[in-house]
């Protein structure tokens, strides 16, 4: 038979750095604006019923530097601050826009917060069981790991996400998240496949600081599924309902459709504060149903495990960065959600950093300082 002449997906294809094209410096802009249509499977959900926003602008919240500033550099996309039905403060780079979704990366992480926690509260899943009571078949990585463990990034193993290392562990995941073209395109990778694969000697974490890892996530992911006997896309259908979304929410899986639990969510800046709204109610929906517990949040608020330097004020606490009575998450190059439990205000922050490797060390203390101010009052 004959065959037609084709080229290597160019947004995919792996270049320089062991990077995808899209994730380079030059190209990660539009990377992130553009994720939901970049990345090679998805899910997409719509809420039944919207959660209307009407504009009470708090004109004290333009007038701080910090926002000013923030908001003027060339990275920035979209700030969103909520209380309940109100926002409080908005604001738009001239290249994005209300209606747009953004890539938040691993604040996508933060709904295994949710999952988990109703499962705790539904006495399905316990936290101090290991991993493989629920998954026999994982790999040394993560049988002995407790489920507090991995929620907690407590565990120490083989994967690694230096991305300025281009042997990093991280990279060879990318492939079965479907963010880039696969080395082998007979044998691509699925998850569960790759999780399958990671080993360790010993699982115990003796830094006293939080070992940052994706696939943590999707472990949850799949531990969930086990559990609870339901595919991930329900309990996801379930939280855009919850939060009563009113564009689509996108995210990224594998081939088999497996959701990129730990940074695939694409979504509006107006829609990541409903969202995170969730979180201010304590895992309440709009409608009044719980897709998350309360019980779970006050622990989560009194318990964790010390995030390394530059951000050691803050705790993984079960998928949540935790400082006082706020919850947060950030992400790979340049987000942040935050709901400070107190005030029930939330507040966001989008931005690309187009450095070379999308580090955000010196960068993301700021937003988080700031995003901490404006939701305390």
């Amino acid at each position: 038979m004959e065959t037609i002449d084709t080229i290597p997906n160019p947004d995919l294809e792996v270049i320089e750095g062991n990077k995808s094209r899209w994730a380079h410096a030059d190209q990660r802009r539009r990377g992130f604006h553009t994720l939901h249509k970049l990345a090679r499977y998805g899910i997409s959900l719509r809420a039944a019923r919207v959660m209307p926003l009407e504009k009470r602008m708090d004109l004290r919240i333009a007038e701080l530097e910090s926002v000013r500033k923030l908001t003027s550099l060339p990275w920035f996309s979209a700030m969103v601050v909520v209380r309940q039905r109100h926002i409080l403060f908005e604001r738009y780079a001239a290249d994005f826009g209300r209606h747009r979704p953004h890539s938040i990366q691993s604040i996508t992480k933060t709904l295994m917060n949710l999952v988990i926690g109703q499962l705790i509260e539904a006495g399905t899943v316990d936290l101090a069981r290991r991993i493989s009571e629920y998954i026999p078949e994982i790999g040394t990585g993560y049988a002995d790991a407790t489920l507090q463990q991995v929620l907690n990034m407590d565990v120490v193993n083989e994967y690694s996400e230096e991305f300025e290392d281009p042997a990093c562990t991280y990279y060879r995941h990318e492939e079965a998240m479907g963010w880039r073209l696969p080395m082998d395109p007979e044998r691509e990778r699925t998850q569960r496949a790759f999780l399958l694969d990671i080993k360790s000697g010993a699982t115990k974490n003796a830094t006293g600081y939080a070992h940052y890892k994706d696939l943590n996530t999707d472990v949850l992911g799949w531990v969930a599924e086990r559990a609870s006997g339901r595919p991930l896309r329900s309990f996801l259908a379930d939280i855009v309902d919850a939060a009563g979304l009113a564009d689509t929410f996108f995210i990224t899986s594998d081939r088999e459709g497996f959701p990129t639990l730990d940074g695939g969510a694409c979504l509006t800046a107006r829609d990541l504060a409903r969202y995170f709204s969730i979180f201010a109610r304590g895992g309440a929906g709009v409608c009044g149903k719980s897709v998350g517990s309360k019980a779970f949040m006050a622990q989560t608020l009194r318990g964790g495990v010390a995030m390394p330097a530059p951000l050691e004020d803050i705790r993984y606490s079960n998928h949540l960065m935790v400082s006082g009575s706020c919850v947060g998450h950030g992400g790979w190059g340049g987000q942040y959600a935050l709901a400070n439990l107190d005030t029930g205000i939330v507040g966001v922050f989008l931005s690309v950093v187009e450095n070379q490797h999308g580090v955000t060390r010196e960068y993301i203390g700021p937003v988080i300082r700031m995003l901490e101010s404006i939701t305390s009052t």
